[in-house]
């Protein structure tokens, strides 16, 4: 069987020579046909190239683990898994026992507290079998059970869940619809009723609006990126009917963090600008209207001021991002509805926000965008978009910048009116 091939210590060892001498494909390929057959030598060689890959998304040195090309896609990273460890509750109440719904290779529980003993909940038996042997590997225990989630036995009973609903059948399948996945979110509401408390891993653009007042919607990313919008229930939910944005650094400590009561206010999108969002983030590339975050707030209307800034992606997904500008600058505004620029009169600080102080602004035609980079002396450009259809590459070859200094153009809008400006990023 394949479990027992790529788990045999001959191979591991042989897997662990290799990538010490850093040998080559042909090189592998070579010394595996002395002792293996066609189909041993491709299952062996597609392991081998996930080894590096788990080792650096879990964190786990020279260990083994076993997985999957989409077992891994999917799986929960250390940044994340540690984290999220640091939620559950600890003490002499907080319960022992807990279900890792839909367990996958297992990735949820890697982190878990050592008090806390998991058992991997799912209908796969070729994810079941990763998990038993990852959770060994990592944690010393690995019990597993066969079930549909949705109806697991009376006698099979935890205090605490956890769930990643699954949203792709197939590797490189990028689901789309934030809604489909199985079990249903609305199945996962009925699974949390079985337990004291659990968290549910949704994708960021999951609608909040579906979400019950009474849990916790926690977004979860690094300084650029937002990868979970997660549910905490019952006893995980230390503030029912709030929501908070979380950077956490690269070992998963807390870097940075906001909350607020929900408001269905910045919840909500009308339903034209919710479709047109949708519309656009189906596009690629080029085709894309808003290359970059784009997001409803409730932060007025003004004029570009000294600084524009860039919210971090978790701030976007949350719409936190106008209450953590109003901190740091009472004036903080938009330039124009449905773009995440802000611009305030005094810096807004990292990791919230990516600064950049205004240089000059011009109306976004070519003959004006080249004279305000002469006059300013600019050779080399970022070029940003937002709100604005272009190819930048294109549009960089065709304003033939010349100069020495460097600068960030921004082409976006400022009231619905397509501007460039020119910035500098701003340095704390």
């Amino acid at each position: 069987m394949l479990k027992e091939l790529l788990t045999s210590t001959a191979v591991q060892e042989f897997i662990q020579g290799a990538l010490a001498k850093k040998m080559d494909e042909l090189q592998v390929s070579s010394a595996l046909a002395k002792k293996y057959s066609f189909d041993e030598r491709a299952a062996i060689m597609d392991y081998m190239a996930l080894v590096p890959k788990f080792r650096e998304k879990f964190g786990t040195g020279k260990a083994f683990l076993l997985c999957d090309k989409l077992a891994l896609e999917q799986s929960t990273a250390q940044d994340i898994g540690r984290y999220k460890a640091e939620l559950w509750p600890s003490g002499p109440d907080a319960g022992s026992t807990v279900h890792d719904l839909c367990c996958g290779m297992g990735g949820d529980s890697f982190f878990l507290p050592s008090h806390l003993h998991v058992t991997g909940i799912d209908m796969d038996t070729d994810r079941l079998d990763m998990y038993a042997y990852n959770n060994r590997a990592l944690r010393g225990e690995g019990r597993t059970f066969q079930a549909d989630v949705r109806d697991i036995p009376s006698n099979e009973r935890a205090d605490y869940f956890t769930i990643d609903p699954a949203r792709r059948a197939t590797e490189g399948d990028n689901q789309r619809d934030l809604t489909n996945f199985t079990p249903t979110f609305a199945e996962v509401l009925e699974i949390a009723k079985r337990y004291r408390g659990g968290m549910a891993k949704l994708p960021p653009g999951y609608p909040t609006g579906e979400i019950p007042k009474d849990t916790e919607i926690v977004y979860i990313g690094g300084h650029s990126d937002c990868r979970e919008c997660l549910v905490l229930f019952g006893e995980m939910a230390k503030a029912p009917g709030t929501v908070r944005a979380v950077i956490v650094d690269k070992a998963g400590k807390l870097a940075a963090q906001w909350s607020a009561e929900r408001d269905e206010a910045r919840e909500v999108r009308a339903e034209a600008e919710q479709r047109l969002f949708e519309e656009n983030f189906q596009r690629e590339g080029r085709d894309r209207v808003y290359r970059t975050a784009s997001s409803q707030s409730d932060l007025p209307l003004g004029e570009l001021s000294k600084y524009i800034s860039e919210p971090a992606a978790v701030l976007v997904r949350s719409r936190l991002f106008g209450i953590a500008a109003r901190t740091h600058d009472s004036a903080a505004h938009l330039i124009s509805e449905g773009i995440a620029y802000v611009s305030s009169d005094s810096p807004l600080p990292s990791p919230g926000f990516t600064c950049f102080e205004v240089i000059d602004h011009s109306e976004l035609s070519t003959s004006a965008v080249r004279s305000m980079l002469s006059a300013h002396s600019i050779g080399k450009l970022t070029l940003k978009l937002r709100g604005v259809k272009l190819d930048p590459d294109a549009e960089i070859a065709r304003l033939k910048p010349k100069g020495k200094e460097r600068a960030i153009l921004f082409y976006t809008r400022a009231y619905g009116e397509k501007v460039a400006i020119l910035a500098m990023r701003y340095e704390e």
